[in-house]
């Protein structure tokens, strides 16, 4: 009798996780959030419930992870055409991208971001802020940034999330995409200093451009980083 490798065990598992999402994608895209039932993706997906609990815990987790597959299927098609070597252009098409999926898919788009947790973000919004975290990281070691990371990407995905739930509040046909690119815009001339404009704000934006730059340094003992990067944070916060 011919043995079953780990390495088959694992295939299997992840042909029968793929081929649940894909079902359940279906279902939501089809008949909205009352579609998807555990038993409705089990029957589809030819597998009993209990394996459904196994690979997903709940229907919570089969939810974040339906959302997880779908967006991430499409910043994969996106994102050699989205890539630009200027970051603040970067940011630009990740910011056109993340608006044409929301709208593209309400249901799932509502799932990520509308469906709140107070004081969880669910596994697809982290994974969105940290690819945000690192086109943000580049614009701050160019010297263009004259907030904290953190502020960055936080106003940055409150605005980007806000626009498009706004758009997907109104009628289709009253919708205006200049709402978000607006959005955009204002958010890239609050978080950017491009170029300084005064000696202030060049302190803070010196002061983000180094602390950015850290890791890179390698005469520092932990003491001296620790002690450094709190002073660059307070010049980037209060000058």
């Amino acid at each position: 009798m011919k043995q079953v490798s780990q390495e088959d065990v694992r295939a299997s598992r992840e042909d029968v996780r793929t081929r649940s999402l894909e079902v359940a994608l279906q279902l939501l895209k089809e008949g909205g959030r009352d579609a998807l039932t555990t038993r409705a993706v089990a029957d589809a997906a030819g597998i009993q419930a209990p394996t459904l609990y196994r690979l997903f815990g709940d229907k919570r987790g089969l939810l974040d992870a339906v959302v997880e597959y779908s967006y991430a299927s499409s910043f994969k098609t996106k994102e050699a055409q989205n890539y630009d070597p200027d970051p603040l252009e970067h940011l630009r098409k990740a910011w056109e991208h993340h608006t044409q999926y929301g709208l593209e898919n309400p249901i799932l788009y509502a799932l990520m971001v509308g469906d709140l947790r107070p004081g969880f973000l669910s596994p697809m919004t982290q994974k969105v802020q940290q690819r945000l975290g690192e086109t943000i990281h580049q614009i701050a070691l160019a010297g263009r940034l004259r907030v904290t990371e953190k502020q960055a990407v936080e106003l940055v995905y409150a605005a980007s999330t806000g626009a498009v739930l706004a758009l997907l509040a109104m009628p289709e046909e009253h919708r205006d995409l200049r709402l978000t690119q607006d959005a955009c815009e204002a958010v890239i001339a609050a978080i950017t200093n491009d170029p300084p404009t005064s000696n202030e704000s060049g302190a803070g934006t010196a002061a983000i451009t180094l602390k950015a730059a850290l890791p890179e340094v390698k005469s520092l003992t932990d003491g001296e980083r620790l002690f450094l990067t709190e002073i660059l944070d307070r010049i980037a916060t209060h000058g």
